[in-house]
């Protein structure tokens, strides 16, 4: 049990928690929330005793392994296998002892040492590490390079796999999706939901923490406040709370003003002295809430291109690689504008590559592309963050592109993005991951772009950024494209989905809950095309007979088919329901007070067809295997 009392942690003048009180039990998943300087990576510090309270107490029980995410990478030389591997201490430690006992030729201590090595999963760490690797992303071939030969992004999932790796009963994760595509996440949130430790998870990607945990820790007030549920659970709770706080604001103001009106209109008065300056005290005794508003320090939106061309972009039997090497074929497509595409597909598919020869940073190896005449592309990648110039300020990039424009009207976009007060005027040499991606959007949103190609653009930002960026989205009125991994984004910005997969670029005419599965479906070929072909050996069967074992073998599966079709049906059924739901919550007016009753009652079907839904695909993944698992059966005998 991780035990948290009264606690008050300060780093330098800032006080981040003061008399927090928190209590997690074994096994529980926890989502960590708060702003940037909340505390939440200062509290990974202190669960790790890298740094002391304050006041109060933190304890965790003395036995508990910890593992963690490292955020730097030192062992450059080592290959990527053995880097995984040296996550597991005490493998390391064991293997270290085998290997000076086989020097010394102590064979009794040697046969202790297998035993104990056997005891621990030495003899098939390598095995999992690579595993491990694979789910991530990784190739047979990676898992044999330098550490060094990897970039920054794919360095950070070394240190995941590493942290993985390691045997631990508590676990502490910090944006282990920053650097991941989605099929990467969807394989960790298999592996995190199967982690049987406590995990202590930042994140800002809102499905993965619904998917994940069970609880959210808000840091909110310099103190924490526990909610059950993952985080869609935890802004309803606590938009009641609000809502609850803000009336409850609003009454006390009213009560304020009476008292102050009687102090004021009586208390010079010998009779009702007494009245007045017992009212007066009250005020002084009564505790001062809040009101319930959230201000997000973000407001931004994407400036009107100045003119359109139709189409912006049009793209004719495209074939798409790096250095001769195709790595899509025959890609057909047109960008009107008003388009709002999502790309899916698995990793390494192509979908970077399509963004960057769109863009115009990659040659095509074959084909036309056309661009229209007034087409005005806002590129976002990650190496956009790198091309900043570290020596300058937010203020003097921006003032490049438009040196001609007054410096308040400079201040004031920029202002939209959080760069405000001395921090408009740094460079951005010590600036944060989240403050460059900032940046990186804040120049493409001011050059009045009508096409936007954006690869990954919410990494490293916070919750509040990425809802900011979203809602500017919807509002831009150019053409888009978008590869992320946050779901949440794709569903509320795009129209259409098209799907980068077996060297082909395509519609996709199923949703994002689909595409899960399909992906699961996609990995389940691609294992078993790995997997080695039987025998050319084999005996022949008789046409007749394989015929009829055929019909009966459907005729054992259809039941399976039909139940699988079925739980389908009703999960898109359900899916519809919720998501008109989700649109009806969208009007603002909703949360005015008149409206009280119907957000209630809009909030409680949201949960109970969210619980539904949880439910139906539970069933529907239950039905597939057992179908699976039948069909394995009878193609076995």
């Amino acid at each position: 049990m991780i035990s948290i009392d009264s606690l008050t942690l300060q780093r330098g003048p800032l006080r981040l928690l003061e008399h927090a009180n928190l209590t997690l039990h074994a096994g529980q998943k926890v989502g960590l929330l708060g702003t940037n300087g909340a505390g939440k990576s200062s509290l990974f510090a202190l669960l790790r005793g890298q740094i002391e309270p304050d006041a109060g107490s933190c304890s965790v029980p003395a036995d508990w392994r910890i593992a963690h995410m490292q955020q730097e990478v030192s062992a450059l030389d080592r290959n990527a296998v053995d880097y995984v591997l040296d996550g597991d201490q005490r493998l390391r430690d064991i293997q270290r002892r085998l290997a000076e006992a086989e020097r010394l030729e102590q064979a009794e201590q040697l046969g202790a040492l297998y035993a104990e090595l056997e005891s621990h999963g030495g003899f098939s760490a390598d095995s999992r590490a690579r595993t491990l690797l694979a789910g991530l992303g990784f190739t047979t071939e990676q898992c044999s390079r330098r550490v060094g030969d990897f970039s920054g992004g794919w360095r950070m999932r070394l240190n995941l796999a590493q942290a993985l790796m390691c045997p631990s009963d508590l676990l502490l994760l910090d944006e282990p999706t920053n650097h991941l595509d989605l099929d990467a996440i969807l394989w960790l949130e298999d592996w995190l939901r199967n982690y049987p430790g406590t995990l202590l998870l930042i994140s800002h990607d809102r499905d993965f923490l619904d998917a994940v945990v069970e609880h959210i820790v808000h840091f909110e007030n310099r103190t924490l406040h526990l909610y059950r549920g993952g985080f869609s659970q935890f802004e309803r709770t606590r938009a009641e709370r609000l809502a609850q706080q803000q009336s409850a604001f609003e009454k006390q103001q009213a009560e304020r003003e009476h008292m102050q009106s009687y102090i004021a209109r009586f208390r010079a008065k010998a009779s009702k002295a007494k009245q007045a300056q017992s009212r007066l005290k009250a005020l002084e005794r009564m505790e001062e809430l809040s009101p319930a508003h959230i201000d997000s320090p973000f407001s931004f939106s994407f400036r009107e291109a100045s003119n359109q061309s139709t189409p912006l972009l049009d793209l004719h039997q495209g074939t798409l690689g790096y250095d001769g090497t195709a790595i899509l074929e025959q890609v057909k497509l047109q960008l009107a504008p008003g388009a709002r595409i999502g790309l899916l597909g698995p990793n390494g598919a192509g979908k970077s590559t399509l963004i960057k020869s769109l863009a115009g940073s990659l040659p095509l190896l074959g084909g036309e592309l056309k661009t229209g005449e007034h087409l005005a592309i806002g590129y976002f990648a990650q190496h956009q963050l790198d091309s900043l110039d570290p020596q300058a300020s937010p203020l003097l990039h921006l003032a490049r592109l438009a040196p001609d424009e007054r410096e308040q009207v400079l201040r004031n976009f920029l202002g939209g993005f959080d760069f405000k007060g001395d921090r408009i005027e740094e460079p951005v040499l010590n600036f944060s991951g989240g403050e460059k991606a900032r940046l990186a959007l804040a120049l493409i949103a001011w050059q009045r772009p009508n096409l936007l190609l954006l690869d990954e653009p919410t990494n490293h930002l916070d919750m509040e950024m990425r809802h900011a960026l979203t809602v500017a989205l919807q509002a831009f009125e150019g053409a888009m494209l978008l590869v992320s991994h946050d779901r949440a984004l794709i569903r509320e910005t795009t129209d259409e989905l098209w799907l980068v997969a077996d060297g082909r670029v395509r519609s996709y005419e199923e949703d994002l809950d689909s595409y899960t599965r399909w992906l699961a479906q996609f990995r389940q070929q691609q294992a078993a095309a790995a997997a080695p072909e039987a025998s050319s050996g084999a005996p022949k069967v008789d046409a007749k007979a394989q015929r009829r074992a055929a019909a009966e073998q459907r005729q054992l599966l259809a039941p399976l088919k039909k139940a699988a079709e079925k739980l389908e049906k009703e999960l898109n059924k359900v899916s519809d329901l919720n998501a008109e739901v989700e649109n009806a919550l969208a009007d603002s007016s909703l949360y005015e007070a008149a409206s009280k009753d119907r957000l209630k009652e809009l909030l409680n079907r949201q949960a109970e067809y969210r619980q539904q839904i949880a439910q139906l695909e539970e069933d529907w993944l239950m039905a597939q295997e057992e179908l699976e698992a039948l069909q394995q059966e009878l193609g076995n005998s």
